[in-house]
């Protein structure tokens, strides 16, 4: 297993950034079925969280970031510096989410 740190910092404490790999991202698009729209249709009367929406955001969220770190490791990287996820609506009901940062060496 490949150990690889990725942090929002752009610097890493106590270690040297000594290349520049590129860019590495991952990304999903999940779309929304009538059950889950359904329910949160009756929760949006009552108030309070909307868990399948929750759960499908963090699901989302787990395989974007996998993707980016794979890519990461593909390309030998020790690190993730600036990483970010970021959301989009492709069309009605379907959303993609991307995690991306750029790839180095350390020292």
């Amino acid at each position: 297993m490949v150990k690889i740190i990725v942090t929002t910092t752009n610097e890493i404490p106590g270690k040297k950034i000594v290349q520049i790999l590129g860019v590495v991202k991952g990304n999903t698009v999940r779309a929304r079925n009538i059950g889950r729209d359904i329910g949160a249709g009756l929760k949006n009367i009552v108030g309070g969280e909307i868990k399948t929406y929750s759960d499908m955001t963090t699901t989302a969220r787990e395989e974007s970031f996998n993707r980016m770190v794979n890519q990461a490791v593909d390309l030998k990287a020790d690190a993730v510096i600036g990483m970010r996820f970021m959301t989009s609506m492709i069309m009605q009901g379907a959303s993609e989410m991307l995690a991306y940062g750029t790839a180095v060496k350390l020292k």
